[in-house]
């Protein structure tokens, strides 16, 4: 999934940078926590506020799928949730000129709800002939702010014990949605990535589950999984690999079928082609790995 390539890389910041930055996206530090930290790296007329903008997702400029393409509908639909928040409501997108009943990706987005990356991301599965809906986990409080930082705040806010029973309803309205063919994958992104763990956990007619660099679900309920999974990891990004071997373990005992892949020289965040820690290289594999599950296990 390469969209256009970041002017930096994460190359061209210090490793301690990249550090700091993925701990105030994870909410270990505040804003000024980052800039108090990266002040030291502040060189050549470059200021810490400078470093954290040019870090910072730069939307429009990966953009692939606009909402208006022809090729493509969406629209914006509420769903129940009566052990969640009650109502849920997520974004819609399916191919134009679809024939036949299609099968249905869930896409579970970061952790500062449905922002314009992740509506992309649901637009290019769309091109990829399958129907897919994300959720927004933010919808309870008001939905996704449009400000990344409001959007992480707003966050830490949410029950976070409803909202996974509101992407498992999510995942059970797509199982029966208009034009779907009744089997549903789910691909997540960092938090997102967690959340696909935990369906596949409780969910035992999920079709297949990616997890983006996730967190691993509780190693009690993996004996539960029945769903084919690709685990994705980056390589530097300690917090989440860190979970991988008691987890593979489990899946092992639980003779879970996955495949684990973890993309060398990349960051956590690597597919998010907004900000200067994607790979395009690791994001293009990685993608295409995505779909050919997801063709295997959902068609037919």
């Amino acid at each position: 999934m390469a969209g256009q390539k970041p002017k930096l890389s994460a190359n061209d910041f210090d490793p301690e940078v990249m550090r700091l930055f993925d701990k105030y996206v994870h909410g270990g530090i505040d804003r000024r926590g980052f800039l108090d930290g990266a002040a030291k790296f502040a060189v050549g007329g470059i200021t810490a506020a400078g470093l954290l903008e040019a870090l910072s997702p730069k939307f429009a400029q990966a953009q692939q799928v606009p909402a208006a393409d022809p090729r493509i509908k969406t629209e914006t639909v509420e769903f129940a949730s009566p052990k969640g928040y009650g109502k849920a409501r997520g974004y819609m997108v399916r191919p134009a000129n679809a024939t036949g009943p299609l099968p249905t990706v869930l896409v579970v987005h970061e952790n500062r709800g449905l922002n314009p990356h992740i509506e992309d991301i649901t637009r290019r599965l769309a091109l990829d002939n399958f129907i897919a809906f994300a959720p927004d986990a933010l919808f309870p409080l008001g939905a996704y702010p449009g400000d990344e930082d409001k959007a992480r705040d707003l966050f830490g806010k949410l029950d976070q014990s409803k909202t996974q029973e509101d992407f498992v309803a999510a995942a059970a309205y797509l199982k029966t949605v208009a034009g779907g063919n009744g089997k549903v994958g789910a691909v997540g992104f960092c938090y997102g990535g967690g959340v696909v763990n935990m369906l596949a956990t409780r969910l035992p007619d999920l079709g297949a589950g990616v997890p983006f660099y996730g967190a691993a679900p509780a190693l009690d309920k993996v004996s539960a999984i029945k769903a084919p999974l690709l685990i994705v990891f980056a390589d530097s990004d300690e917090r989440i690999n860190a979970m991988w071997p008691p987890y593979e373990a489990a899946l092992k005992a639980a003779n879970v079928k996955f495949e684990a892949v973890k993309y060398p020289g990349t960051q956590h965040g690597f597919n998010n082609d907004t900000t200067p820690r994607f790979d395009d290289k690791a994001a293009k594999a990685a993608w295409e790995r995505t779909v050919a599950l997801f063709n295997r296990t959902l068609r037919g």
